[in-house]
């Protein structure tokens, strides 16, 4: 067997997913990670967690959020490609949340030819403030939101469709 023809077969029987999650602030994100993190050969890549580190003190509204995001995509989009590439799934923490950002995310799974997973959370608005003020009460989260906050990010929020041609794992409250 050729190198190449070895590592075909080996692509095909450990194929790297994309897990990608929808869902408005509060509603499960991150616990879903943690799942999510738990399967072999799996990576966690958290917006979140790299936003408050590496622009923290930059990020005092939505409109430097948008900035800072976008420079963190330029560059763990290659990364993420690269993991995906070598075998590894990722589990990218990232708010699949608008048609651009998902049109983004699909970019890196089909360029590195790997499998994805979409999770949707449908969580009633109510819910997820509940726990966002728990959250936030609780300090365990990197970033605040206050109810004003989740109202103007909330208001980009579109739920995905199926002409999107994701694999979507429905997940409801």
């Amino acid at each position: 067997m050729s190198d190449q023809e070895f590592n075909s077969t080996l692509q095909a029987s450990h194929r790297a997913t994309l897990h990608m999650l929808c869902g408005k602030i509060a509603a499960g994100k991150s616990t879903l990670t943690a799942e999510l993190s738990r399967m072999p050969s799996t990576v966690v890549i958290s917006e979140d967690f790299w936003l408050s580190r590496l622009f923290g003190p930059e990020m005092k509204d939505v409109a430097d959020y948008i900035r800072c995001s976008r420079r963190l995509r330029e560059a763990v989009g290659p990364h993420v490609q690269d993991l995906l590439r070598a075998g590894v799934s990722v589990v990218l923490d990232f708010p699949a949340n608008t048609l651009a950002m998902r049109a983004w995310m699909k970019t890196l799974f089909e360029a590195a030819g790997a499998d994805h997973r979409l999770h949707f959370l449908d969580v009633p608005d109510e819910v997820c403030k509940a726990r966002l003020r728990a959250r936030n009460a609780a300090g365990t989260h990197d970033f605040a939101a206050s109810d004003a906050e989740f109202e103007q990010i909330s208001s980009y929020f579109v739920p995905p469709s199926e002409a999107e041609g994701f694999n979507v794992v429905l997940r409801a409250a």
